[in-house]
């Protein structure tokens, strides 16, 4: 490898330490003012980078990587999916691709606890009421919610978020249920005191709240679809902190709007950052704008990630966090 500093490009602003850092070890470009970058800029971007460094908003399409340059080895995402990028597509043209999985455990799993307590105690609800000035006191059948103490809460995705989310769903006297592709070790069940479910319409129609922590992949897309929707129990609630392709939100904002579905809590959408108005409309509904891994110590860690990646395959070994296509 030569000494040469690598040209890295990144996409997005990150915080100033992750920046500044950056820019002591690559010959970084930034994106001074934020603006998501057009098709036209990453495809330019490509071209001369060594590392591309993009964000979920950033689509690195088969289109985009046919124009890659020569130089052009590894795209480390600053995020902790990888369905923003043609990982079989770069894999084929020789291009690593990084994640940065772990450091947004934590942050996201406490974000969804916060949309589970929100929606059935009509928290949203109750805050425009004060804003509103309309309140005029106490009432004993005033703005009644659920109780989530005793409920079903059954996740979808028992990995390292969909485990955080039910450590704090039991601490709240929440009953853990869950599917996943595969059965976690009986010792995390034990912890957790969950309940497997091989089939994922069982589940649905016998929960109280479902919670999705799923990566989106061609596989999940719309995993939630229509008819496994309609499955649930009138009385549910739907949290999504996840992705909301694996949601057919259309379903979704119909079934609200007519109710069939007690709540939702969604902090991602299909179509980001388009919301579909119903939802947007609907009382029973807690809309965040993808907040969940939005914490300054998060996005440091996911910086101090991206930049180990980058250093450890520029130093010629196996960075830690690649995406591999037969791990989608």
């Amino acid at each position: 490898m030569s000494r040469k500093k690598p040209i890295v490009f990144v996409t997005r602003k990150l915080p100033d330490v992750v920046e500044t850092r950056m820019r002591e070890l690559f010959d970084t470009r930034l994106n001074a003012d934020d603006h998501p970058m057009t098709q036209a800029e990453l495809t330019a971007a490509v071209a001369e980078a060594d590392v591309l460094v993009p964000t979920v908003t950033d689509r690195i399409d088969a289109a985009v990587l046919a124009k890659a340059g020569p130089n052009l080895k590894l795209i480390a995402n600053f995020g902790n999916g990888v369905d923003n990028i043609d990982v079989e597509s770069a894999n084929n043209r020789g291009i690593a691709v990084t994640n940065t999985p772990g450091v947004l455990t934590e942050d996201t799993a406490d974000m969804t606890m916060a949309l589970i307590l929100a929606v059935p105690r009509r928290m949203s609800e109750g805050l425009k009421v004060m804003e509103s000035g309309e309140w005029t006191g106490w009432s004993p059948t005033f703005m009644l919610g659920r109780r989530i103490w005793g409920k079903r809460l059954g996740i979808i995705g028992m990995g390292r978020i969909g485990q955080a989310v039910a450590r704090r769903a039991l601490a709240f006297g929440m009953s853990i249920h869950y599917h996943n592709r595969r059965r976690v070790p009986a010792e995390i069940e034990d912890r957790l005191e969950a309940t497997y479910w091989e089939s994922l319409d069982q589940m649905l129609a016998r929960m109280d709240v479902v919670s999705i922590h799923c990566p989106h992949t061609p596989a999940t897309y719309h995993l939630l679809s229509g008819r496994r929707l309609k499955l649930m129990k009138k009385e549910a609630y739907l949290v999504n902190t996840a992705r909301g392709e694996v949601v057919d939100e259309n379903t979704l904002a119909r079934m609200l709007e007519a109710g069939d579905l007690a709540g939702a809590g969604l902090d991602v959408f299909e179509h980001e950052p388009a919301v579909n108005p119903k939802l947007v409309k609907n009382d029973h509904v807690v809309l965040l704008p993808h907040l969940g891994s939005a914490t300054l110590e998060g996005r440091i860690d996911m910086g101090e990630k991206v930049i180990i990646n980058i250093k450890t395959f520029m130093d010629g070994h196996r960075p830690p966090d690649r995406v591999l296509p037969s791990m989608l």
